[in-house]
């Protein structure tokens, strides 16, 4: 199991035990009425084809993350004791499976099984029980679904900084070197008090983006318990897995097409089309259409009495403020890229179309890189879970200069004279047994 499947799992155990652990102290009833719930609950596991968790299992998760000072490498799985072992079902078989499935919905499972021995999805002597099978098709959702109404309730988060909820506006077109561009609003809202973290225009729809804005909003108003963000591609990223996990914070994704969850950020949404976009001419930069939302944020919404709570929502959050969790020192850090890359011979590795060198002990060792895309001149290396420090940016003319030795290193300065490293053993133009130059060879 390689370090980035850890993380994964080590990122979703998280997200169960997020209720469990944390600045926010729980009875003992509360946690064990949680902890039912959570058990009889149906997740969707990755890499494995469970989808339910025991009580003591969520237990002794809460236990390791507490006893490590809320490291999330506590969570990260041990190494299986039975590695090597055949499984029922590989994972290339059950996703056939599954999509045979998806194709035959009303079929029986022996008949189902059938069809799969006939197209070669699986062989006549499967050993992978019905009951097996029947969970892979439930945990993939595959299995004939009830017709049934969905219970949906109103909620409120209990204190600021609870839950925030996030999502992107389609926003007007904007001038960009006299060229017209659609611009994107990303948004956050604070579930309880109805505040606005942060909310900002961008020229592009992506997670680099939302990141950006997510960095802005912790800086402004701390670190929030839980963040709801839409199920679009925009939010799923194993980085911004890996910030939440890394910042205490759960992340959750609404159910696809149901935006009914987020109705919050919605709600926002239609204010600020009908009080900020309605009212803006054509032509405007991004600078301009930022300030112009900036000014109405600050100066009108946070001071205007919210119709739910009854409040300004600059107010209800500051009456809680004690309790908001700030931003460490280096959150900067925690926003970091991740990738792996190979040291070549030379020492050097390539990193954004830029060369960079590393130490000479990390020559042909494949480390890990972080990074943060707009400031190249800082590239950390890691090998190990250690840090080599940052690495420095290759400049071939001062490499041009520099005469590798097999113990020292010897400068060559621009008059042609040598420096005084020159070792014993160094070849010495044509002396041959120890004697001197050639001119002193008899013939």
């Amino acid at each position: 199991m390689d370090e980035e499947v850890k993380k994964r799992i080590a990122q979703f155990r998280f997200g169960v035990i997020a209720d469990l652990v944390g600045a926010r102290r729980l009875t003992r009833g509360e946690k064990e009425r949680l902890i039912r719930e959570k058990s009889a609950s149906q997740w969707d596991i990755p890499f494995t084809g469970r989808s339910y968790i025991s009580p003591s299992t969520i237990k002794r998760w809460v236990r390791l993350y507490d006893a490590s000072g809320s490291r999330l490498e506590s969570l990260y799985p041990g190494d299986r004791a039975d590695r090597g072992r055949p499984r029922a079902i590989d994972e290339e078989t059950a996703l056939a499976l599954v999509e045979l499935r998806r194709q035959l919905r009303s079929t029986t499972l022996p008949v189902l099984l059938k069809e799969a021995q006939r197209k070669g999805i699986v062989s006549i002597d499967l050993k992978a029980s019905h009951a097996t099978i029947y969970r892979l098709f439930k945990t993939h959702g595959v299995m004939d679904e009830e017709v049934s109404v969905v219970d949906r309730r109103k909620f409120e988060a209990e204190l600021p900084n609870d839950m925030w909820q996030a999502d992107c506006l389609h926003g007007p077109k904007v001038d960009v070197d006299g060229r017209q561009r659609k611009s994107y609003l990303f948004a956050f809202i604070d579930d309880m008090s109805r505040l606005i973290p942060h909310a900002e225009f961008y020229l592009k729809e992506n997670i680099e983006s939302f990141l950006d804005c997510l960095n802005k909003a912790f800086s402004k108003r701390g670190l929030p318990r839980k963040l709801y963000v839409d199920n679009g591609p925009t939010f799923r990223s194993y980085h911004l897995e890996h910030i939440t996990a890394s910042l205490g914070i759960a992340l959750i994704h609404s159910k696809p097409y149901q935006p009914e969850g987020r109705g919050k950020i919605e709600r926002l949404f239609k204010t600020i089309r009908m009080q900020v976009l309605s009212t803006i001419p054509d032509g405007l930069s991004l600078e301009e259409l930022n300030k112009r939302l900036t000014q109405w944020v600050d100066k009108e919404y946070h001071h205007h009495e919210h119709s739910s709570t009854k409040q300004t929502p600059l107010k209800r959050y500051i009456d809680h403020i004690h309790l908001v969790r700030e931003a460490p020192g280096d959150l900067e850090r925690h926003f970091r890229k991740k990738v792996n890359r190979k040291v070549s011979k030379d020492r050097s590795i390539s990193l954004m179309e830029r060369l960079y060198e590393a130490p000479v002990e990390l020559i042909g060792r494949t480390v890990a890189l972080l990074y943060h895309e707009n400031d190249p001149a800082r590239i950390e290396a890691l090998y190990n879970n250690k840090s080599y420090g940052m690495l420095i940016p290759i400049d071939l003319n001062v490499n041009c200069r520099v005469k590798r030795q097999r113990e020292k290193t010897e400068i060559i300065v621009e008059d042609g004279n040598q420096a005084d490293t020159m070792p014993e053993d160094h070849y010495r133009g044509g002396s041959l047994f120890g004697g001197g130059s050639k001119d002193d060879v008899e013939l």
